[in-house]
This record gives C-alpha cells, sequence and structure tokens, in this order.
C-alpha cells in the first residue's frame, strides 16, 4: 500500500470534488441548520441535526460535484481515498467523544466539532494539496477554542462554524473555477 501522495492524485480529487468546494458548502449549511434549530428548539436538537446532517455531507457533496460535472469519485488506485477514509474513521470517532462531551455538559459539544472538523480540513490540505485547506481548519480550530473559553452559546458556536464554511466554500469554488484542471 503506497500512501506517498503524488501531485497526480491530487489533481485526480481535486477534478473529481471540484477542490473540495461543493463538501465545504454543504458542511457549511448544515452547520447553520444546526445553530438555527440549537435557537429555536433547545442543544438537543442541535446536536441531532449537526450529527444527522454531518452523515449526508458527503453524499450530498458528492452529488453536487457531479451536477457541477465532475465526477464526484476518483479511481479506487487513488491512495488519497485511503487517507480520505481513515481521516472518516477518525471523524466519526471524535463524534461520539463530542457527544460523550454534550452528555456531560452541553455547551462542549459545539467547540469539540469544531476543532474536530477543522482538525480534518489539515488531512484535506494533503488530499487536495491546497494550503488553503490549512487555514479553514485553523480558522476553526481557532472558533472552537474561543467558543470553549469564552463560553460563547451553542447556537452562536455552530453559527460560526457555519459562517467559515461557507466563506471558504465560496473561496474556494472562485479559485477552482478559475483554475484548469
Amino acid at each position: 500500500m503506497k500512501l506517498s501522495p503524488t501531485e497526480m492524485q491530487q489533481a485526480e480529487m481535486r477534478f473529481a470534488h471540484f477542490d473540495g468546494a461543493p463538501g465545504i458548502l454543504v458542511s457549511g449549511i448544515v452547520w447553520v441548520v444546526a445553530a438555527v434549530v440549537c435557537a429555536q428548539f433547545g442543544v438537543s436538537r442541535g446536536v441531532w441535526t449537526l450529527l444527522v446532517g454531518g452523515a449526508v455531507i458527503y453524499p450530498i457533496g458528492m452529488l453536487f460535484a457531479k451536477a457541477l460535472g465532475r465526477p464526484g469519485n476518483t479511481d479506487k488506485a487513488n491512495a488519497l481515498n485511503q487517507l480520505a477514509m481513515a481521516s472518516t474513521i477518525w471523524l466519526i470517532v471524535c463524534c461520539a467523544m463530542a457527544y460523550g462531551l454534550y452528555l456531560l455538559k452541553p455547551q462542549l459539544f459545539f467547540p469539540a466539532m469544531l476543532a474536530t472538523i477543522g482538525s480534518r480540513y489539515l488531512v484535506f490540505a494533503t488530499v487536495y494539496g491546497k494550503a488553503i485547506y490549512w487555514a479553514l481548519g485553523i480558522s476553526l480550530v481557532a472558533a472552537g477554542n474561543a467558543s470553549l473559553f469564552l463560553g460563547i452559546a451553542p447556537a452562536l458556536a455552530a453559527a460560526i462554524g457555519g459562517a467559515l464554511e461557507i466563506m471558504f466554500a465560496l473561496l474556494v469554488f472562485s479559485r477552482a473555477s478559475r483554475s484548469s484542471v
């Protein structure tokens, strides 16, 4: 098993997934919906909205990429698929831990999830070969830490995560649209 990324593997990932922009946008929308649900119906429903909505980010993002004329998937031999899958398993484990934190102290869930999602984007910097994922990941991790240490309300923490992702999605879309494949 070869896990060293090559420019060709990264280019295939960028093309198939429109530089990852559809997934970022879908994720941002899920965060915003979770924020609204949290504000209107309580933290518990906001938590479940993020968890259930998070489970459909990849398939919806893939359909969105296909609607934009991209394949939405890559050759199975691309080693970066294994890296993305490993980060998905890590994500699921961290979601379970964030839920455990929610059971102990509900206001910890959204900061933990911001740090979790932000950390996963750091992996995407290698998957896509794009430095913007470092900025996105660090922004979300910083937002998670700020939310935690400043005691930001859960709905606002979720809204901040959504706003950051939507902003970065628009930036990634803009850059991907201008670059040639």
